[in-house]
């Protein structure tokens, strides 16, 4: 594994060292759009608004993994480029086990508040059905999810992004099979989606269990002694993701209550189409941030300021392009991705359609965004990433939200997050400059 996070790069071999990474989570993100894509072809735009009311509370047990992912990984790989190999065995152990324990609490926790929950979410008295069917099945599996997604970090930090790649892809297959067969053959409905992303869910634990079971990388399953410490800096390092996944959650939730107000369900089906678009292009920097984060982490523990300098400007190189040209991707295809989901002609299809050309002009700031969150837990620095996205999602886009839909009702809710992406950009640029001597990354 130390060959491989601690090799010379260069901008080819960065790239192709987190290109496995990348399409792992494009491929994440496009099997949640096939999700959708049967949901609201063969069940209905309603069922399809219901999904994304019951979101926020998935997106709690997303924060969850992807904060012991990231937040761990980077202790490990720093443990790992100081030599403490046994050290990184023990605590790589740790927050797995504690990772599935943890998920099964909030499974249950939410299943017995259920109703509630998506009462205060905004489930409407149509839409209640949907969302209850949905949750139920899916809930119970809560817990290998958070195993899935710290897993596909951790195949990262062990040298194997390969084979992280083909399980995601291998996972995303089972799901968007079982979505065909349940959904438009057996006609389960909802609860067809629920069962075939849980199916979906359970790939990359099951193997990742018998394939760290043995020493066949320098990460391995070992015994090991509870260690409340590395478990609260794991959180606290990848708190920021956290942090993220949370706003994420509550951006989705405010996001459907004020289209609700202007738009009704319709509105709502149009807020899930956009922010399935979101997914699948932020997908392409948080899969480059993860994909480098194990490198940074390792040559940061290393002492090797020459090669973090290097790093991170390459980094910038790959952000600023990709930024451009997912703005351009995101215009060319609009048409198709809309039209993807809703039928053409329709209200909620033109509803979808104009916020989501106003939406795009986002991912011209979010990519230094994003990274710079990442970085920074990657260095260890989980106060300042953890910063960077409390103030880019609970301060700017909340505020952005609140403000913008006041004065322009559905325009000022899709022009509220490029406006905070771009006033984020601002702050991330004054961190890089303050922490520039600490760190040594130019």
């Amino acid at each position: 594994m130390s060959n491989s996070i601690g090799q010379r790069f260069t901008f080819g071999t960065l790239l192709r060292f987190a290109m496995p990474t990348i399409i792992m989570m494009i491929f994440m993100s496009l099997y949640t759009m096939v999700d959708g894509f049967f949901v609201s072809r063969f069940v209905g735009s309603d069922a399809l608004a219901a999904v994304n009311i019951a979101y926020p509370l998935i997106g709690i047990i997303v924060g969850v993994g992807i904060m012991l992912g990231t937040g761990g990984s980077a202790i490990i790989a720093s443990q790992l480029g100081q030599g403490r190999h046994q050290l990184a065995r023990e605590n790589f152990t740790r927050i797995q086990v504690f990772g599935f324990l943890f998920g099964v609490v909030l499974s249950v926790a939410m299943l017995v508040f259920l109703k509630p929950l998506l009462q205060v979410l905004g489930a409407s008295e149509k839409l209640m059905p949907y969302c209850q069917q949905y949750m139920w099945v899916l809930l119970p599996f809560m817990a290998p999810q958070i195993l899935q997604l710290i897993l596909g970090v951790f195949f990262v930090t062990a040298g194997k992004p390969k084979l992280g790649l083909w399980l995601t892809i291998l996972a995303g297959v089972v799901n968007m099979v079982l979505d065909y067969v349940f959904i438009a053959k057996l006609g389960m409905g909802i609860a067809g989606a629920a069962w075939a992303t849980a199916a979906g869910y359970m790939v990359i634990p099951v193997f990742g269990l018998f394939y760290f079971s043995k020493p066949r990388t320098e990460l391995y399953f070992v015994k090991h002694k509870f260690d409340k410490q590395v478990i609260f800096y794991s959180c606290g390092n990848g708190s920021s993701e956290m942090v993220s996944s949370l706003a994420n959650s509550v951006i989705t939730w405010l996001m459907n209550l004020v289209m609700l107000k202007f738009a009704g369900e319709d509105g709502v089906a149009a807020v899930t189409v956009v922010l399935y678009t979101q997914f699948l292009f932020s997908a392409i920097y948080l899969g480059f941030a993860n994909g480098v984060a194990p490198v940074l982490s390792y040559n940061y523990g290393k002492g090797d300021v020459e090669q973090l300098k290097r790093l991170f400007s390459i980094c910038i190189k790959v952000i600023v392009i990709c930024s451009v040209l997912m703005v351009v991707s995101a215009v060319v295809l609009a048409d198709p991705i809309v039209g993807l989901f809703l039928e053409v002609g329709t209200r909620a299809h033109e509803l979808t359609y104009y916020g989501y050309m106003i939406y795009s002009v986002n991912y011209l700031f979010a990519g230094i965004n994003i990274f710079a969150s990442g970085m920074f837990t990657a260095l260890g620095d989980g106060k300042v990433s953890a910063g960077i996205s409390f103030v880019r999602t609970f301060g700017f886009t909340v505020a952005a939200i609140l403000a913008f839909s006041w004065l322009w009702q559905e325009t000022g809710l899709w022009l509220s997050t490029p406006a905070a992406e771009m006033a984020t950009l601002f702050m991330v640029l004054y961190f890089f400059k303050k922490h520039r001597d600490r760190y040594g990354y130019y």
